[in-house]
């Protein structure tokens, strides 16, 4: 087949199919940030030590782990719910409900008096998103075929970074703009955080809405199940064996690189807003770098990978992926070098930002295709829990090692840690190119 020209490429993102990823990606990125980045920021300007804000960061484990329920998700109905919405709706609303009141309860709860009750929170919101991610990667891929994946990808990735910046830079913001209406003071108010929290639980409206007025997908038809023995079977054996059939050895080497792809990232990622503020960034100065560049530089990039990845294939964007993850920490380790340098902050940030979009809608598309339709929830929910189980597991020592080393130091290693990505990917791009043993419904 000939490929698809520029303007055609384009032409996808106006697609309902790549509309609704969009406000679907915004309900599924908001919460990350909300238990990740903006609460070490909460924590560390309540007083709490680096190295506890690195360890509460395992709080995020639950997306690893989320391949162990996701069974469930994909075979299991919700009482009433599922009759009125079908399964892969049913779910997401029912994670969205938890997701909005387990921010509530964050938004009510102070970490500087009590910071039991808040992890506890967090860990809810965290498992709802978590849920919410298995339905809805379910929903995308169910929704169209392999060629739309990249665009879906795209437009999935865009909104999930938008939430992520206002989950972030529009949190900041918000507590700051509260703060500076109640006139005080003090280092640290709860009140403006509390606000934020509660605005955030509102944003994820959006999502729900966009669930209650799609429709179903059509379901993958499934084998009929005689009693609880076939049920298991179905839920928990064939999806995994599904995949092992389909790629044999070349399973462990796809596994090892979706273990790894996004490390550099994630590992830095815990200690950024720590370290922004040990550098004397105000919450607005960091709310306003990342709203104006963050946005426009994420969207740059999401597009970008998305329209590299139809034209040059996934795998050639994924590399490049790699290569600019790595590159930008090397660009905080400078940073850090320059002191209170708001210019310095706005291209590291901007650069930031471009390097995770394009990464990002690569390496969705590519987790896309290793999929068999039939079990996309379980695969997918597999395949994304390894994306992060061991780059989570690691960031957990990350204020650890800025203790002992410093910041600069902690730049510089996350950035080597993405040096074997490069060759995993190289050999995955062999592999992708023989193909799988025996081929199935969506995948690539």
């Amino acid at each position: 087949m000939a490929k698809p020209g520029w303007l055609q490429s384009l032409k996808v993102y106006r697609e309902p199919a790549s509309l609704r990823m969009l406000s679907l990606g915004f309900s599924a990125g908001l919460p990350l940030l909300l238990v990740f980045g903006t609460l070490s920021f909460w924590l560390r300007e309540a007083g709490i030590d680096r190295t506890t804000i690195g360890f509460l960061s395992w709080v995020g484990l639950a997306y690893g782990f989320k391949w162990v329920w996701s069974p469930l998700v994909d075979r299991l109905p919700i009482p009433l719910l599922t009759r009125a919405l079908g399964r892969r709706r049913s779910w997401l609303l029912a994670s969205q409900a938890v997701i909005m009141l387990a921010l509530v309860c964050m938004a009510l709860t102070d970490p500087q008096q009590a910071l039991a009750p808040m992890v506890w929170c967090a860990v809810a919101v965290a498992v709802g998103s978590a849920t919410q991610d298995i339905a809805l990667d379910a929903f995308r891929i169910e929704s169209a075929d392999n060629e739309h994946q990249a665009a879906l990808a795209a437009t999935y990735q865009t909104g999930y970074r938008l939430a992520m910046i206002w989950a972030g830079a529009g949190a900041l913001w918000i507590a700051a703009r509260a703060e500076a209406l109640a006139g005080a003071n003090a280092p640290y108010q709860h009140g403006p955080w509390q606000t934020a929290y509660l605005v955030m639980a509102l944003s994820m409206l959006p999502g729900v809405l966009t669930v209650l007025f799609s429709r179903e997908p059509v379901p993958a038809p499934m084998a009929p199940e005689r009693n609880v023995r076939e049920w298991l079977r179905g839920a928990l054996v064939a999806p995994f064996a599904d995949f092992l059939g389909r790629y044999g050895w070349h399973a462990a080497l796809i596994l090892g690189l979706i273990a790894t792809y996004r490390i550099s990232d994630v590992v830095m990622g815990i200690m950024a807003n720590p370290f922004y503020v040990d550098m004397g960034f105000s919450k607005d100065e960091v709310a306003a770098v990342t709203k104006v560049f963050g946005v426009v530089m994420t969207l740059l990039g999401a597009f970008v990978g998305g329209v590299l990845s139809l034209r040059f294939g996934v795998m050639r964007v994924l590399m490049l992926g790699a290569v600019l993850s790595a590159a930008s920490n090397l660009l905080f380790a400078w940073l850090s070098t320059r002191g209170h340098d708001v210019t310095a902050l706005v291209w590291v940030v901007s650069a930031d930002n471009l390097a995770g979009g394009i990464a990002s809608s690569a390496f969705i598309a590519y987790l896309s295709s290793l999929t068999n339709v039939q079990y996309s929830a379980t695969q997918y929910a597999l395949l994304s829990s390894m994306m992060l189980l061991l780059p989570k597991f690691v960031a957990g020592f990350s204020g650890k090692y800025v203790d002992a080393f410093g910041y600069g130091s902690f730049f510089n290693a996350t950035a080597l840690l993405g040096v074997p990505v490069l060759i995993l990917v190289a050999l995955a791009a062999r592999v992708q190119a023989r193909g799988p043993k025996h081929s199935a419904p969506n995948s690539g």
